[in-house]
């Protein structure tokens, strides 16, 4: 199992669909062929090393793959169907799949008389699939708040000016952030008071290797003189208040991991909502006052209805703190809990 997981690493990280290593064992134990995903549309893991094996040097063998082989036909036709047909009489997997559509790939096989075992090493695949495991079981990204304020709560001070509340050491972490998140979404209000570019760059100002998708929400017009227009990725406009049914088209774009950086209006909405999975909240050592919040109305009118956080991490960055945090009733995959975050957002 582990060497199918070393296989499954080759694959592409980002993606609809996960990746996926395969070994298949003669029955004395010898490795017959091994495959991976390479991404949507190519073979999956166990039709590739079905692919890779000698005529009839699968029947009789044990498949050995890291995700319960899928039971549907999407751009490619069923895993399950494809072992039963080449003989396999063995499939040991590690995690179920979790997919309304794929799942169901176990039972399918049992049903053919072919012996299944699942569960093998189930935490560590787990761990390695936990961006595309959250994304499928939620039908959204993971999903991260990021701000930087004040001590006393402020991101900008009175006339709107933000630039910079935090230091260079803070902003460089939120770069790494940015290019470890799939994309970054904000709101049109963002777009059109501050003409983010919603890029993520090195410490001399150079394009990172990975740059994650820019996604404005909302649905007042973006100016064409825009800095996101000249973005590497394409943007993705959703011209819509429905916040839950934006992240979900994000899941089906194959969005796995979101890194909001928003104004007080879209965070309180998708904290309403229950849509914050984490939040990366930077605090300077300074003093702003006046009205411009991270936050305005989250509903709560009383002491007993706070919102409550567990606190992830704080780390000192410069005279600046990131503090980590996830709310308390979340169900998140505990794989997750100590990855870095991912996002943007002027400071």
């Amino acid at each position: 199992m582990r060497r199918a997981l070393a296989l499954a690493a080759l694959g592409p990280a980002r993606g609809v669909n996960p990746r996926v290593g395969c070994v298949i064992l003669s029955a004395s134990g010898e490795v017959v062929a091994e495959g991976w995903h390479r991404g949507a549309g190519t073979a999956h893991a166990e039709v590739d090393a079905l692919s890779q094996a000698a005529d009839g040097a699968a029947r009789g063998a044990t498949a050995v793959v890291t995700l319960e082989p899928c039971n549907h036909t999407g751009r490619t036709g069923p895993c399950s169907e494809a072992l039963i047909a080449a003989g396999v009489a063995r499939v040991v997997f590690a995690v179920d799949d979790p997919g309304a559509r794929s799942r169901g790939g176990a039972a399918r096989l049992r049903e053919a008389g072919v012996d299944v075992i699942g569960g093998v090493l189930a935490d560590e695949v787990e761990g390695f699939l936990a961006d595309w495991l959250f994304a499928v079981r939620h039908d959204r990204p993971f999903t991260t708040l990021k701000w930087a304020s004040s001590l006393d709560g402020r991101t900008a001070a009175a006339d709107g000016t933000s630039r910079w509340i935090t230091g260079p050491a803070a902003r460089e972490r939120v770069h790494e952030q940015r290019a470890a998140s799939d994309a970054i979404l904000v709101g049109t209000g963002t777009v059109l008071a501050d003409d983010p570019s919603l890029t993520a760059r090195d410490a001399a100002g150079a394009l990172r290797e990975h740059q994650p998708v820019p996604v404005v929400v909302g649905l007042r017009g973006i100016p064409d003189d825009a800095a996101l227009w000249n973005h590497p990725q394409a943007p993705i406009l959703l011209k819509t208040h429905e916040l839950r049914d934006a992240l979900h088209e994000l899941q089906q774009r194959g969005i796995r991991s979101l890194y909001v950086e928003a104004g007080p209006t879209l965070a309180d909405a998708l904290i309403a909502a229950d849509l914050v999975d984490e939040f990366a909240i930077y605090l300077a050592p300074t003093l702003i006052g006046g009205p411009r919040t991270a936050t305005g109305d989250l509903g709560v009118r009383s002491i007993m209805e706070q919102r409550r956080l567990e606190l992830g991490s704080v780390e000192r960055l410069g005279d600046d703190v990131l503090i980590t945090a996830r709310p308390v009733a979340a169900d998140l995959h505990s794989s997750l809990r100590d990855e870095p975050i991912s996002g943007h957002a002027a400071h």
